[in-house]
């Protein structure tokens, strides 16, 4: 049974009895897609700082934080049970640690020529880079928090 389109103004992913289901993109034409999306971890200065000299007991933070959040954008259609499977152009992951504030700024920037966006698979890099970069300080400092996953540009 079919459910709604985006054309008809339904919601599309629900079908007629109400039931989640994966949006009909098939229709839509295939254009180059761009999203940015961002995510923030709140350390102590002294985490921080411990990062940005490359000091951390578990190794390279930034690094391994920039890998992951790569990672978990090509893997967005196997963790995020409707979003469609897509041919990733490209990926980056920045990580920018304001060693005073203890703030590490995560910004991840998505490309692919599809028929849907790539707003999951920015914020899925984002959001599995903050972790990772969570798990390799939590030995440094408890209470480090990931703040504000956010989309910035579609």
């Amino acid at each position: 049974m079919e459910g709604a389109t985006e054309s008809d103004g339904g919601l599309t992913h629900l079908d007629r009895d109400g039931s989640a289901r994966m949006g009909d993109v098939s229709a839509k034409p295939q254009t180059r897609r761009r999203a940015v999306a961002e995510a923030l971890v709140r350390m102590s200065p002294q985490t921080a700082q411990i990062v940005l000299a490359g000091d951390a007991p578990k190794g390279d933070v930034i690094g391994t934080a920039r890998l992951a959040g790569i990672q978990a954008a090509k893997r967005t259609d196997e963790l995020i049970p409707l979003a469609h499977s897509l041919p990733l152009s490209h990926v980056d992951v920045r990580i920018e640690i304001d060693g005073e504030d203890g703030i590490a700024r995560i910004e991840a920037d998505a490309i692919t020529v599809a028929s849907t966006g790539v707003e999951m698979e920015a914020m899925m890099a984002c959001s599995l880079a903050a972790l990772t970069l969570y798990d390799m300080v939590k030995g440094l400092q408890r209470g480090v928090s990931i703040e504000r996953v956010q989309l910035l540009e579609k």
